[in-house]
Protein backbone atom coordinates (compact mmCIF):
# COMPACT_ATOMS: atom_id res chain seq x y z
CA UNK A 1 0.00 0.00 0.00
CA UNK A 2 1.00 3.36 -0.95
CA UNK A 3 0.45 7.03 0.45
CA UNK A 4 1.00 8.94 4.14
CA UNK A 5 -1.85 6.97 5.93
CA UNK A 6 -0.68 3.13 4.58
CA UNK A 7 -1.00 0.74 7.53
CA UNK A 8 -3.94 2.20 9.20
CA UNK A 9 -7.57 0.51 8.81
CA UNK A 10 -10.58 1.95 9.06
CA UNK A 11 -14.46 0.17 8.99
CA UNK A 12 -16.31 2.26 7.12
CA UNK A 13 -20.34 1.65 7.60
CA UNK A 14 -22.57 2.67 4.33
CA UNK A 15 -24.16 6.20 3.87
CA UNK A 16 -24.57 8.13 1.48
CA UNK A 17 -22.40 11.62 0.34
CA UNK A 18 -20.07 12.69 3.11
CA UNK A 19 -19.05 9.51 5.08
CA UNK A 20 -18.16 7.94 1.70
CA UNK A 21 -16.40 10.81 0.81
CA UNK A 22 -14.33 11.28 3.80
CA UNK A 23 -13.65 7.56 3.51
CA UNK A 24 -12.55 7.95 0.17
CA UNK A 25 -10.31 10.78 1.28
CA UNK A 26 -8.31 8.06 3.58
CA UNK A 27 -8.13 5.07 1.37
CA UNK A 28 -6.98 7.70 -1.28
CA UNK A 29 -4.19 8.62 1.05
CA UNK A 30 -2.92 5.36 1.68
CA UNK A 31 -5.76 3.41 4.70
CA UNK A 32 -7.15 0.45 4.01
CA UNK A 33 -10.61 0.80 4.40
CA UNK A 34 -13.61 -1.93 4.50
CA UNK A 35 -16.87 -1.03 3.73
CA UNK A 36 -19.49 -2.83 5.14
CA UNK A 37 -22.92 -2.95 3.52
CA UNK A 38 -25.95 -3.46 3.86
CA UNK A 39 -27.33 -7.29 2.48
CA UNK A 40 -28.42 -6.50 -0.86
CA UNK A 41 -27.31 -3.24 -1.72
CA UNK A 42 -27.03 -1.91 -4.70
CA UNK A 43 -22.75 -1.45 -5.04
CA UNK A 44 -21.75 0.67 -8.43
CA UNK A 45 -17.62 -0.64 -8.66
CA UNK A 46 -17.61 2.92 -10.81
CA UNK A 47 -18.84 5.43 -8.33
CA UNK A 48 -16.14 7.19 -7.13
CA UNK A 49 -16.69 7.86 -3.85
CA UNK A 50 -16.23 4.09 -3.44
CA UNK A 51 -12.99 3.72 -4.94
CA UNK A 52 -9.90 1.86 -3.42
CA UNK A 53 -11.33 -0.15 -0.51
CA UNK A 54 -13.52 -3.48 -0.10
CA UNK A 55 -16.85 -4.15 0.64
CA UNK A 56 -18.64 -6.42 2.54
CA UNK A 57 -21.89 -7.40 3.65
CA UNK A 58 -23.06 -7.37 6.99
CA UNK A 59 -26.90 -7.24 8.47
CA UNK A 60 -26.65 -5.41 11.56
CA UNK A 61 -29.83 -6.89 12.34
CA UNK A 62 -28.40 -9.83 13.33
CA UNK A 63 -26.63 -10.40 15.90
CA UNK A 64 -23.74 -12.75 14.93
CA UNK A 65 -23.35 -10.00 12.03
CA UNK A 66 -23.14 -7.23 14.93
CA UNK A 67 -20.42 -9.91 16.31
CA UNK A 68 -18.69 -9.37 13.06
CA UNK A 69 -18.70 -5.97 13.17
CA UNK A 70 -16.82 -5.87 16.50
CA UNK A 71 -14.49 -7.95 15.63
CA UNK A 72 -13.46 -5.93 12.81
CA UNK A 73 -13.50 -3.35 14.74
CA UNK A 74 -11.19 -4.59 17.53
CA UNK A 75 -8.47 -4.20 15.21
CA UNK A 76 -9.30 -0.89 13.10
CA UNK A 77 -7.96 2.48 14.27
CA UNK A 78 -11.47 4.24 12.74
CA UNK A 79 -14.98 3.62 12.47
CA UNK A 80 -16.79 5.93 10.21
CA UNK A 81 -20.90 5.88 10.57
CA UNK A 82 -23.72 7.96 9.71
CA UNK A 83 -26.98 6.89 11.03
CA UNK A 84 -28.93 9.28 12.73
CA UNK A 85 -28.12 9.93 16.35
CA UNK A 86 -29.09 7.09 18.84
CA UNK A 87 -29.34 4.23 15.95
CA UNK A 88 -25.67 2.83 16.92
CA UNK A 89 -26.76 2.16 20.52
CA UNK A 90 -30.05 1.00 19.51
CA UNK A 91 -28.02 -1.79 17.63
CA UNK A 92 -25.46 -2.37 20.51
CA UNK A 93 -22.75 -0.90 18.76
CA UNK A 94 -22.79 2.46 20.08
CA UNK A 95 -19.17 4.41 21.62
CA UNK A 96 -18.97 2.74 24.73
CA UNK A 97 -19.10 -1.15 23.55
CA UNK A 98 -16.46 -0.32 20.46
CA UNK A 99 -14.49 1.68 22.74
CA UNK A 100 -14.68 -1.04 25.71
CA UNK A 101 -13.42 -3.39 22.71
CA UNK A 102 -10.70 -1.34 21.51
CA UNK A 103 -9.79 1.47 23.65
CA UNK A 104 -7.61 3.38 20.69
CA UNK A 105 -10.79 3.35 18.28
CA UNK A 106 -11.00 6.78 16.76
CA UNK A 107 -15.31 6.71 16.55
CA UNK A 108 -16.04 8.93 13.57
CA UNK A 109 -19.69 10.14 13.34
CA UNK A 110 -21.23 12.00 10.82
CA UNK A 111 -24.32 13.98 10.73
CA UNK A 112 -25.87 16.90 8.94
CA UNK A 113 -27.04 18.58 12.61
CA UNK A 114 -24.91 16.25 15.23
CA UNK A 115 -25.23 14.67 17.77
CA UNK A 116 -26.96 17.36 19.99
CA UNK A 117 -29.08 19.92 19.82
CA UNK A 118 -33.03 20.56 19.05
CA UNK A 119 -32.55 19.50 15.50
CA UNK A 120 -30.24 16.60 15.51
CA UNK A 121 -32.92 13.53 15.47
CA UNK A 122 -34.27 15.64 12.61
CA UNK A 123 -33.75 14.95 8.23
CA UNK A 124 -32.27 17.14 6.47
CA UNK A 125 -29.85 17.53 3.12
CA UNK A 126 -26.74 19.62 2.58
CA UNK A 127 -29.05 22.59 1.60
CA UNK A 128 -30.72 22.81 5.10
CA UNK A 129 -27.81 22.35 6.96
CA UNK A 130 -25.82 25.19 5.08
CA UNK A 131 -29.39 27.33 5.61
CA UNK A 132 -28.74 27.18 9.31
CA UNK A 133 -25.02 27.78 9.52
CA UNK A 134 -25.12 31.00 7.26
CA UNK A 135 -23.03 29.61 4.48
CA UNK A 136 -26.00 29.50 2.29
CA UNK A 137 -27.26 33.00 3.05
CA UNK A 138 -23.89 34.69 1.81
CA UNK A 139 -24.01 33.04 -1.68
CA UNK A 140 -25.97 34.22 -4.35
CA UNK A 141 -26.30 37.32 -5.90
CA UNK A 142 -27.68 40.88 -5.14
CA UNK A 143 -31.24 40.76 -5.57
CA UNK A 144 -32.00 37.38 -5.87
CA UNK A 145 -32.89 34.27 -3.77
CA UNK A 146 -30.00 31.81 -2.05
CA UNK A 147 -27.91 29.57 -4.03
CA UNK A 148 -25.86 27.05 -3.22
CA UNK A 149 -22.98 25.43 -4.66
CA UNK A 150 -24.07 21.99 -5.47
CA UNK A 151 -23.74 19.97 -2.40
CA UNK A 152 -20.48 21.24 -1.91
CA UNK A 153 -20.25 23.23 0.77
CA UNK A 154 -21.98 21.22 3.38
CA UNK A 155 -21.43 17.47 2.47
CA UNK A 156 -18.15 17.40 1.32
CA UNK A 157 -15.91 20.48 2.48
CA UNK A 158 -18.11 20.97 5.77
CA UNK A 159 -18.87 17.02 6.25
CA UNK A 160 -16.56 14.21 4.91
CA UNK A 161 -13.41 16.48 4.30
CA UNK A 162 -13.75 17.77 7.86
CA UNK A 163 -14.77 14.59 9.09
CA UNK A 164 -11.22 13.05 7.22
CA UNK A 165 -9.29 15.70 9.22
CA UNK A 166 -10.75 14.79 12.83
CA UNK A 167 -10.16 11.59 11.99
CA UNK A 168 -6.20 11.83 10.98
CA UNK A 169 -5.97 14.22 13.89
CA UNK A 170 -7.49 11.87 16.22
CA UNK A 171 -5.45 9.25 15.19
CA UNK A 172 -2.10 11.66 15.71
CA UNK A 173 -3.56 11.90 19.56
CA UNK A 174 -3.79 8.18 19.50
CA UNK A 175 0.28 7.81 18.48
CA UNK A 176 1.32 10.47 21.18
CA UNK A 177 -0.44 7.83 23.62
CA UNK A 178 -4.09 9.33 24.07
CA UNK A 179 -6.72 7.70 24.18
CA UNK A 180 -9.15 6.81 21.60
CA UNK A 181 -12.47 9.20 21.37
CA UNK A 182 -15.44 9.79 19.54
CA UNK A 183 -16.00 12.65 16.90
CA UNK A 184 -19.14 14.29 16.74
CA UNK A 185 -18.82 16.06 12.53
CA UNK A 186 -21.69 18.14 12.40
CA UNK A 187 -22.24 19.23 8.62
CA UNK A 188 -23.80 22.36 10.20
CA UNK A 189 -20.61 23.00 12.05
CA UNK A 190 -18.14 22.44 9.25
CA UNK A 191 -19.72 24.49 7.01
CA UNK A 192 -20.11 27.36 9.65
CA UNK A 193 -16.59 26.92 10.14
CA UNK A 194 -15.27 27.36 6.10
CA UNK A 195 -17.47 30.86 6.42
CA UNK A 196 -14.63 31.86 8.79
CA UNK A 197 -12.94 34.95 6.76
CA UNK A 198 -16.26 36.39 6.08
CA UNK A 199 -16.43 36.73 10.01
CA UNK A 200 -13.19 38.41 10.21
CA UNK A 201 -14.29 40.29 7.39
CA UNK A 202 -17.43 41.23 9.24
CA UNK A 203 -15.88 42.27 12.02
CA UNK A 204 -14.05 45.21 10.64
CA UNK A 205 -17.08 46.33 8.65
CA UNK A 206 -15.88 45.06 5.71
CA UNK A 207 -18.61 42.99 5.10
CA UNK A 208 -22.55 43.62 4.81
CA UNK A 209 -25.15 40.86 5.74
CA UNK A 210 -26.74 40.85 2.03
CA UNK A 211 -25.96 38.93 -0.91
CA UNK A 212 -23.94 40.47 -4.01
CA UNK A 213 -22.74 43.53 -2.30
CA UNK A 214 -19.36 42.00 -1.00
CA UNK A 215 -16.01 41.88 -2.53
CA UNK A 216 -16.07 38.30 -2.76
CA UNK A 217 -19.71 37.06 -3.45
CA UNK A 218 -20.35 38.93 -7.34
CA UNK A 219 -20.42 42.48 -6.05
CA UNK A 220 -17.32 43.36 -7.14
CA UNK A 221 -16.76 43.70 -11.03
CA UNK A 222 -13.63 42.39 -10.69
CA UNK A 223 -14.38 39.41 -8.79
CA UNK A 224 -17.61 38.21 -11.00
CA UNK A 225 -18.32 35.51 -14.00
CA UNK A 226 -18.97 37.48 -17.18
CA UNK A 227 -20.58 35.96 -20.58
CA UNK A 228 -18.86 36.03 -23.79
CA UNK A 229 -20.11 36.79 -27.38
CA UNK A 230 -20.34 32.58 -27.92
CA UNK A 231 -22.17 32.15 -24.90
CA UNK A 232 -19.83 31.05 -22.75
CA UNK A 233 -18.44 32.55 -20.04
CA UNK A 234 -14.97 33.80 -17.96
CA UNK A 235 -14.26 34.28 -14.76
CA UNK A 236 -12.36 37.28 -13.02
CA UNK A 237 -10.44 37.36 -9.92
CA UNK A 238 -8.38 40.32 -10.24
CA UNK A 239 -8.39 41.90 -6.54
CA UNK A 240 -4.40 43.35 -6.04
CA UNK A 241 -3.88 46.36 -7.77
CA UNK A 242 -1.46 44.80 -9.85
CA UNK A 243 -3.30 42.59 -11.37
CA UNK A 244 -6.28 44.92 -11.37
CA UNK A 245 -3.87 46.93 -13.62
CA UNK A 246 -2.88 44.18 -15.79
CA UNK A 247 -6.83 43.57 -16.34
CA UNK A 248 -7.58 47.15 -17.26
CA UNK A 249 -4.57 47.30 -19.92
CA UNK A 250 -5.51 44.09 -21.58
CA UNK A 251 -9.37 45.33 -21.67
CA UNK A 252 -8.54 48.24 -22.96
CA UNK A 253 -9.76 50.25 -20.36
CA UNK A 254 -6.39 51.39 -18.39
CA UNK A 255 -6.89 55.02 -19.52
CA UNK A 256 -11.14 55.06 -18.61
CA UNK A 257 -11.20 56.70 -15.57
CA UNK A 258 -14.55 55.06 -14.56
CA UNK A 259 -11.92 52.33 -13.10
CA UNK A 260 -9.83 54.57 -11.39
CA UNK A 261 -10.96 53.96 -7.99
CA UNK A 262 -11.27 50.48 -7.35
CA UNK A 263 -12.79 49.68 -4.22
CA UNK A 264 -15.33 52.05 -4.04
CA UNK A 265 -18.47 50.77 -3.83
CA UNK A 266 -20.86 53.43 -5.29
CA UNK A 267 -18.88 52.67 -8.54
CA UNK A 268 -19.10 49.14 -8.79
CA UNK A 269 -22.65 48.77 -10.69
CA UNK A 270 -21.70 51.06 -13.35
CA UNK A 271 -18.21 49.22 -13.96
CA UNK A 272 -20.17 46.15 -13.90
CA UNK A 273 -22.07 47.13 -16.59
CA UNK A 274 -19.19 48.54 -18.57
CA UNK A 275 -17.23 45.09 -18.43
CA UNK A 276 -20.70 43.25 -19.03
CA UNK A 277 -20.37 45.15 -22.63
CA UNK A 278 -16.51 44.17 -23.06
CA UNK A 279 -16.86 40.90 -22.60
CA UNK A 280 -19.90 40.26 -24.77
CA UNK A 281 -17.40 41.70 -27.70
CA UNK A 282 -15.04 38.71 -28.02
CA UNK A 283 -15.50 35.21 -28.02
CA UNK A 284 -13.83 33.19 -24.68
CA UNK A 285 -11.32 31.64 -26.84
CA UNK A 286 -10.18 35.04 -27.99
CA UNK A 287 -10.33 36.50 -24.16
CA UNK A 288 -7.96 33.33 -23.76
CA UNK A 289 -5.51 34.56 -26.41
CA UNK A 290 -5.59 37.57 -24.76
CA UNK A 291 -5.45 37.42 -20.77
CA UNK A 292 -4.62 33.77 -20.36
CA UNK A 293 -0.58 34.64 -19.78
CA UNK A 294 -1.69 38.41 -18.94
CA UNK A 295 -0.97 37.21 -14.79
CA UNK A 296 -4.59 39.71 -14.25
CA UNK A 297 -6.46 36.77 -12.39
CA UNK A 298 -8.51 35.04 -15.21
CA UNK A 299 -9.78 31.32 -16.17
CA UNK A 300 -12.22 30.10 -18.51
CA UNK A 301 -15.19 28.29 -16.66
CA UNK A 302 -15.07 25.01 -18.05
CA UNK A 303 -17.85 22.43 -18.10
CA UNK A 304 -16.91 19.09 -16.81
CA UNK A 305 -16.02 17.61 -20.26
CA UNK A 306 -13.79 20.63 -20.70
CA UNK A 307 -12.18 20.59 -17.76
CA UNK A 308 -10.69 16.86 -18.72
CA UNK A 309 -9.04 18.24 -21.63
CA UNK A 310 -7.50 21.81 -20.23
CA UNK A 311 -4.03 21.81 -20.39
CA UNK A 312 -3.05 22.05 -17.07
CA UNK A 313 -5.17 19.62 -15.77
CA UNK A 314 -3.64 17.56 -18.35
CA UNK A 315 -0.29 18.56 -17.03
CA UNK A 316 -0.78 17.90 -13.40
CA UNK A 317 -2.88 13.90 -13.75
CA UNK A 318 -5.72 16.08 -11.91
CA UNK A 319 -8.17 13.59 -13.28
CA UNK A 320 -7.82 10.13 -14.18
CA UNK A 321 -9.79 7.01 -15.43
CA UNK A 322 -11.12 3.93 -13.70
CA UNK A 323 -12.54 1.26 -16.38
CA UNK A 324 -13.27 4.13 -18.71
CA UNK A 325 -14.85 6.69 -16.28
CA UNK A 326 -13.09 9.80 -15.56
CA UNK A 327 -13.56 11.30 -11.89
CA UNK A 328 -11.02 13.90 -9.53
CA UNK A 329 -7.53 12.18 -8.60
CA UNK A 330 -6.51 12.05 -5.46
CA UNK A 331 -5.28 15.40 -3.80
CA UNK A 332 -2.88 16.82 -2.52
CA UNK A 333 0.50 15.88 -3.54
CA UNK A 334 2.88 14.36 -1.52
CA UNK A 335 6.72 14.07 -2.32
CA UNK A 336 8.19 11.29 0.14
CA UNK A 337 4.84 9.14 0.19
CA UNK A 338 2.89 9.25 -3.52
CA UNK A 339 -0.65 8.37 -3.27
CA UNK A 340 -0.87 5.00 -5.37
CA UNK A 341 -3.89 5.13 -8.12
CA UNK A 342 -7.24 4.88 -7.18
CA UNK A 343 -8.10 0.74 -7.75
CA UNK A 344 -11.99 -0.18 -8.38
CA UNK A 345 -14.02 -1.40 -5.14
CA UNK A 346 -14.05 -4.74 -4.86
CA UNK A 347 -16.49 -6.86 -2.93
CA UNK A 348 -14.98 -9.81 -0.51
CA UNK A 349 -16.34 -12.18 1.82
CA UNK A 350 -15.02 -11.30 5.53
CA UNK A 351 -12.65 -14.24 5.13
CA UNK A 352 -8.90 -13.39 4.59
CA UNK A 353 -9.83 -9.43 5.07
CA UNK A 354 -6.84 -9.14 7.13
CA UNK A 355 -8.11 -8.22 10.53
CA UNK A 356 -7.55 -9.96 13.46
CA UNK A 357 -10.24 -13.26 14.32
CA UNK A 358 -13.23 -11.98 12.53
Amino acid sequence: MEGPLAGLKIVELASLGPGPFAAMMLADHGAEVIRVERPGAVHDPLDPLLRSRTCVTLDLKSEADRDRLRALCRSADALIEGFRPGVMERLGLGPDVLLADNPKLIYGRMTGWGQTGPFAPLAGHDINYIAISGALGMSGRQGEKPTPAVNLVGDFGGGGMMLAFGIVSALLAVKAGGPGQVIDCAMTDGSALLTAMMWGFRAHGAWRDERGVNLLDTGAPFYDTYETADGLHIALGAIEPQFYARLRERTGLADDALFDDQMNQALWPEQKARLTAVFKSRTRDQWIALLQDADACFAPVLSMAETLEHPHNVARGSFVELNGAPQPAPAPRYSATPCAPPRLSTQKHLTGLGFSRI
